[in-house]
C-alpha cells in the first residue's frame, strides 16, 4: 500500500470512529438530559438510533444546542457563569 493510501485509510477510520463516538454521545445526552414530558425523549432516542449520524446531527442542532444555550443564559443571569 502506498503512503497516500495509508493516510486515506487512517483518515477514514478516524472519521468513522469520531462519528460513532458522536452518535453514542448524542444517545446518552438525549437519555439523560431530555425532559420526560410526553414521548419526546423516546421519539428522539428512536430518531437517533434509526437514522444514525444524521439523526444525531439533527438532535444536536435542533435540541441540544438551544438547550445548552438556555442553560448558559440562566447561569449568566444568576451570576454563576
Amino acid at each position: 500500500m502506498q503512503p497516500l493510501g495509508v493516510l486515506c485509510a487512517v483518515t477514514f477510520l478516524l472519521l468513522v470512529l469520531g462519528a460513532f463516538v458522536f452518535w453514542i454521545r448524542m444517545i446518552i445526552d438525549c437519555a439523560t438530559k431530555e425532559p420526560d414530558s410526553g414521548n419526546d425523549k423516546l421519539v428522539w432516542i428512536l430518531i437517533i438510533l434509526f437514522t444514525h449520524i444524521i439523526g444525531a446531527l439533527i438532535y444536536y442542532f435542533v435540541r441540544r444546542r438551544p438547550r445548552r444555550f438556555a442553560e448558559w443564559q440562566r447561569a449568566s443571569a444568576s451570576g454563576k457563569g
